[in-house]
């Protein structure tokens, strides 16, 4: 059964209330608390005993600020993509793993990057993940330079001092796509682009380069997209008037993707059998039944791993420079996909 509260005005219970619950002193609670010598095994039975029945919890946040460090892990995230969200779920456990604790920070329609930033370093972070951050090189290396910095799913060129980067091979992942498409009898090939956004000149690249290897240059079909659904959505109302239309779509992510797949099913056109349409992260939307999409996969959780050791190395003496991690990606075939005029 779970503890019953027994502080009377309903705040949270502390240490003093514990020891007034055991009937021992204060200190004699932290001690216990904090696992140090000092306390007989029936004291420390009697003291933790106490502490669940009152419902006591340490704020281990409160005694790391007490420290001189704190063992937290800033992620900056963008709430808006769900790639985002897998890759944070992985590095909770990764840290945890490695004795630190995440402070999450998210950039949203109406909070920038900056702010999502400011806000980890008043939290005092040791260490910064920055999830496709967007911000100029400037303040990249503004950042590198207070403390240990990792940029995922960003090419920088050129390198910045201090900063590492791990990223996908996205130009690898589009040319996988492609070959997949084309190995299905595609020839008419269509990228829905994703604009500034990280990762997405090497998957244009990797589009293009793809399509001249396969000699389908003149079939070459870049549209306008984005991050979101809604840019999926876009893209997919100009292929929809487009005279002829695509047989398959490479979309700049999974979000995209879907925006894709559901003009494309308002609209009554058939995937796959109409047109086939492939994503890009193998992000957990990907592989919902109803979705079930074609897509390119990143592997999430040794980026994750990579991030977490690099900025815990980082923080010991004598650590190695920054450098690149560039991690291969690979496809994942699922429904959205099928033979050309199928």
């Amino acid at each position: 059964m779970p503890p019953t509260p027994a502080v009377p005005d309903g705040r949270r219970p502390t240490l003093a209330d514990v020891a007034a619950r055991a009937g021992v002193s204060t200190a004699l609670v932290s001690i216990v608390m904090r696992g140090a010598k000092g306390a007989s095994p029936a004291t420390r039975e009697r003291v933790l005993k106490a502490a669940h029945e009152i419902g006591y919890r340490p704020d281990s946040r409160a005694r790391l600020l007490r420290s001189n460090r704190t063992h937290l892990i800033g992620v900056q995230f963008e709430i808006r993509e769900p790639f985002h969200t897998d890759l944070v779920e992985h590095l909770y456990a990764v840290a945890e793993s490695a004795g630190y604790q995440i402070a999450l920070s998210a950039v949203a329609a109406s909070r920038s990057e900056r702010q999502a930033v400011e806000s980890l370093l008043g939290d005092r972070c040791e260490a910064l993940i920055l999830l496709g951050p967007q911000a100029p090189a400037a303040r990249l290396a503004e950042l590198a330079a207070m403390l240990p910095l990792v940029s995922v799913a960003r090419r920088l060129r050129p390198a910045i001092p201090g900063v590492q980067v791990i990223r996908t091979a996205d130009d690898e992942g589009a040319r996988q796509a492609v070959d997949h498409l084309v190995a299905l009898g595609h020839r008419d090939i269509a990228h829905v682009d994703g604009g500034k956004a990280p990762g997405a000149a090497d998957r244009r690249r990797g589009y293009r380069t793809a399509m001249n290897r396969h000699g389908l240059t003149d079939s070459i079909r870049i549209l306008p997209g984005g991050l979101t659904a809604e840019d999926g959505a876009t893209a997919a109302d100009t292929l929809l008037t487009t005279t002829p239309r695509p047989s398959a779509v490479l979309a700049f992510n999974d979000a995209c993707a879907t925006g894709v797949l559901n003009t494309f099913f308002r609209a009554g056109v058939s995937v796959p059998d109409e047109i086939s349409v492939v994503g890009f992260d193998d992000s957990r939307l990907a592989g919902l039944p109803h979705v079930d999409l074609t897509t390119i996969a990143q592997d999430i959780s040794r980026m994750a791993e990579l991030a977490v050791t690099h900025v815990t190395e980082r923080l010991e003496p004598n650590s190695t420079p920054a450098g690149e991690d560039v991690v291969a990606p690979h496809l994942v075939i699922r429904g959205t996909t099928a033979t050309a005029g199928q």
